[in-house]
């Protein structure tokens, strides 16, 4: 084994392309759900006055081999200083030995994950007919995202909203260069997603951003905002009525409050879950049943999904000759 290398962002863009990614991450999210991920929920600590989220992901796989750990921050101050409100790094070990493989910068990985993620889950729950993709969020993740989707579904209109107008049109002109698709910004919420066939809520808010009657049926959404028990991004009634899918159940038992909340409300239990998004995968749990099922997929991000993508990073970066090697003694 020779030194452990270190990547940066730009080395693990040039290896990680977003079709590969979603491939690596449906395999990710199928070795969880068949219980082959040795994976703890992760630990959250609250940093300083305005408690900024600071989380340890560990987690091992034998089949790739793969072991490691992301380090992840959010700081929601960041913007103001001019840096990413989330950040993250990753260390990559050895699965034999323990020891240390790579350091790779975590944030473009954090970013891309987890939209390849919720294109798994547009390829496996949306309607195969979804063209119409509305998107709340103009950051970072609604950009990877459109990205994403855009490899497991034939986009025929994409509408964006956020509440700041100049990020709304930012976005468009800049999607709109990067896809050839047609984006645009639209004035509310409610224009973004009524009619859509995929929606994607990509937010910092800790409370909801549409209503239950802007969904129509027929809808997948894609919920990757509101990581915390006390924070969702959708209502009550339309978590009542849609099939619910998650990353982890066990994840989800903790964090995500769109599902805590309304079972606090008594408006339905732990078992209005179907099942993981890798059982369906699997065809171990079953997925949308009719056209006119609203289903839901709440993305909590897993630790075995930055594992596994900095594991291809880093044998491809290997390969190509990329990256800093390291010395430690």
């Amino acid at each position: 084994m020779g030194n452990p290398i270190l990547l940066g962002e730009s080395d693990v863009r040039a290896v990680l392309p977003m079709p590969d990614l979603i491939v690596a991450m449906e395999r990710a999210l199928s070795q969880f759900s068949a219980g082959a991920v040795t994976q703890p929920v992760r630990t959250v600590l609250e940093v300083g006055p305005d408690k900024a989220y600071f989380g340890v992901m560990p987690a091992a796989l034998d089949d790739p081999p793969a072991a490691g750990a992301k380090l992840v921050t959010v700081y929601q101050r960041n913007h103001q200083r001019g840096l990413p409100s989330h950040l993250a790094t990753i260390v990559l070990l050895d699965h034999g030995t323990g020891a240390l493989v790579a350091i790779l910068d975590g944030r473009y990985i954090t970013e891309a994950r987890t939209a390849a993620v919720s294109a798994v889950s547009v390829k496996h729950l949306a309607r195969p007919d979804a063209s119409v993709l509305g998107i709340v969020g103009s950051g970072v993740q609604a950009r990877s995202h459109l990205q994403a989707i855009r490899h497991v579904r034939q986009l025929s209109e994409v509408r964006v909203w956020s509440p700041n107008l100049l990020n709304r049109d930012a976005f468009v002109l800049e999607m709109t260069d990067q896809t050839e698709l047609p984006i645009r910004a639209v004035p509310s919420a409610a224009h973004a997603v009524r009619g859509a066939d995929v929606v994607v809520l990509a937010t910092s808010s800790t409370t909801p951003v549409i209503a239950d009657e802007d969904i129509d049926a027929g809808a997948h959404i894609a919920a990757v905002g509101a990581c915390r028990p006390d924070q969702r991004e959708m209502p009550t009634p339309l978590m009542k009525r849609a099939r619910v899918y998650v990353d982890s159940e066990a994840a989800a038992a903790q964090e995500a409050g769109d599902l805590l909340l309304p079972q606090r409300e008594g408006a339905f239990g732990a078992d209005h879950i179907r099942g993981e998004l890798g059982a369906v995968v699997r065809g171990a749990a079953a997925g949308r049943a009719s056209a006119q099922d609203v289903t839901v997929f709440k993305s909590l991000g897993m630790a075995i999904e930055d594992i596994l993508a900095a594991r291809l990073a880093v044998d491809r970066a290997r390969a190509a000759g990329l990256g800093q090697s390291l010395k430690l003694q």
